[in-house]
């Protein structure tokens, strides 16, 4: 039976870095909303509570029943998990005069367990402005700060083992906090770390024939790292009667199209090809705003893919690559999200056509992904490709969208992506594009006065596509890329490089 680690969400933006740095120790991790209710059955091997935006002394802060977790399984808060464990068992936890933000030195003052191979004197990393002023009746102080006299505490005379930290050790700034989260789950938890690619595998396929039964799956395949490797397991559960149907909206990259049909076939998989860019590209007709081509692209995308779909009636499942970034931003803490841009997905074809949905990654994140279809041996050309839009290039070109716009900007996009692939600069970056924007400058070239068109590079460099930084290229191959672009399509005389980060900025600039 699978073990695992729940993770209580309060709300803190380093949330989703603890379930990382727990399935890094092999050991299954699930976020769960602090509103939600636990189920804590016999998978369950311990409990870690995040951080929160919120004080513990706010009258509208999260307080839910951890005093009864604490009575079934071992419990780490951190930051704001830390001060409610305290505050909850007697403690006095208040606004602090000293607040902590950065780095800070860690000095332990008791062994435990918990602190196996770390130095006496380690780096972390701190941020809150409460903070522990006393700690209850039978908990003991394990480390401290300059700044402040508990940094962290145990309670181990109780059903189960309690901790705090104040500081996340989440973090990569927490030099040593990777170990320490290590502890927790194998010395105090007793976890044996046996989830690997090849378990989740062996799991999945179980799961996924257990749903589906004799049934059969209809998905819609995008070329993409997700939808693919989400493919390859239903496959393999379910054989042939999976069917793929991987639609053409003419956005695609410069000769996308057939280069992953090819690779589809070279895996084996049952995959239709679908050329509908004549009617996407009329649905795009005038069409300006973002949200608007967003959700043309989505519409258009459903009423093909239910055309196509009809010559399979005994599919009652549709197969989706949701991961597990979706996932968590569909429960967020505080409700629903705020919109920034729309998802383009098949959202809407469970609901219009009746179908159940297989979605055997939900619960991955992106990095995961790769590396179980690196053990599915799925083509290294499709594994490793960067993240690309649902709507394609339809976002890259910022206002309407005409065939010669798109004309230029795929190979303004060929020549940009294929320069980084020579140069081995493609694995370095998490995701790289160019953008066409509405436009045009003065240039020259040779005797002549030219009008055209500016082209914007992005490329950034990140982990699971949350947070992202812009992506140092040198200065030379920058120089290279503008060069050939100029030279080589007509339409196009300016060539300009993005150094925005996410946040502020999205990656996508629509």
């Amino acid at each position: 039976m699978q073990e695992k680690i729940l993770i209580v969400d309060f709300g803190s933006q380093y949330t989703q870095l603890i379930a990382r740095s727990v399935r890094e120790c092999k050991v299954y991790a699930e976020i769960v909303p602090c509103t939600r209710q636990l189920e804590i059955d016999d998978t369950v091997k311990g409990i870690i509570l995040s951080g929160s935006p919120f004080s513990v002394n706010d009258p509208q802060s999260p307080h839910p029943p951890v005093s009864e977790w604490a009575k079934q399984r071992p419990l780490l808060g951190i930051c704001y998990g830390a001060q409610l464990v305290a505050q909850l068992w007697g403690g006095q936890v208040a606004a602090s005069q000293h607040r902590e933000y950065g780095r800070a030195e860690l000095q332990l003052t008791a062994p435990d367990p918990l602190w196996q191979g770390i130095s006496l004197h380690s780096q972390v990393w701190m941020s809150h402005a409460d903070t522990i002023l006393e700690l209850p009746h039978g908990f003991d102080i394990i480390a401290q700060t300059r700044q402040i006299p508990i940094a962290a505490y145990r309670m181990v005379n109780h059903a189960h083992p309690l901790y705090g930290l104040q500081f996340h050790p989440e973090v990569v700034h927490s030099t040593e906090g990777k170990q320490i989260l290590h502890n927790f789950l194998f010395n105090i938890c007793h976890c044996q770390g046996l989830w690997t690619p090849e378990s989740f595998i062996e799991e999945t396929i179980s799961h996924i024939q257990q749903q589906v039964g004799n049934d059969e799956v209809i998905m819609a395949l995008s070329g993409g790292v997700d939808s693919t490797v989400a493919a390859v397991l239903i496959h393999q559960a379910i054989g042939k009667r999976l069917h793929g149907i991987f639609v053409n909206h003419g956005l695609l990259r410069l000769n996308e199209f057939q280069q992953v049909m090819q690779a589809y076939r070279d895996m084996g998989l049952d995959v239709k090809g679908v050329d509908a860019s004549s009617v996407f590209l009329s649905a795009l007709q005038g069409v300006i705003d973002p949200e608007e081509k967003r959700k043309r692209i989505g519409k258009t995308f459903i009423d093909v893919f239910q055309q196509e779909a009809r010559a399979y009636p005994q599919a009652h499942f549709l197969g989706q690559g949701t991961i597990y970034p979706d996932v968590i931003e569909s429960i967020s803490v505080n409700g629903p999200s705020v919109t920034i841009k729309s998802h383009h997905n098949v959202g809407g074809l469970p609901e219009k056509m009746h179908l159940q949905l297989v979605e055997p990654l939900r619960m991955l994140f992106k990095d995961e992904v790769r590396r179980v279809g690196e053990a599915l041996g799925v083509h290294p050309d499709i594994l490793h490709r960067h993240p690309f839009p649902g709507p394609g290039l339809a976002i890259r070109i910022i206002g309407e969208i005409t065939p010669e716009k798109l004309r230029l900007l795929q190979q303004a996009d060929d020549i940009f992506i294929r320069l980084l692939r020579e140069q081995q600069l493609y694995d370095q970056v998490w995701q790289a594009g160019a953008i066409l924007l509405p436009i045009q400058t003065v240039g020259v070239m040779g005797d002549e006065r030219t009008y055209e068109y500016v082209v914007a590079l992005r490329a950034v460099t990140s982990r699971d596509g949350m947070t992202a930084d812009w992506a140092r290229l040198p200065d030379d191959f920058l120089a290279e890329v503008s060069n050939t672009i100029i030279n080589k399509v007509k339409g196009i005389n300016r060539v300009v490089y993005d150094i925005s980060s996410k946040p502020p900025a999205t990656i996508e600039w629509e």
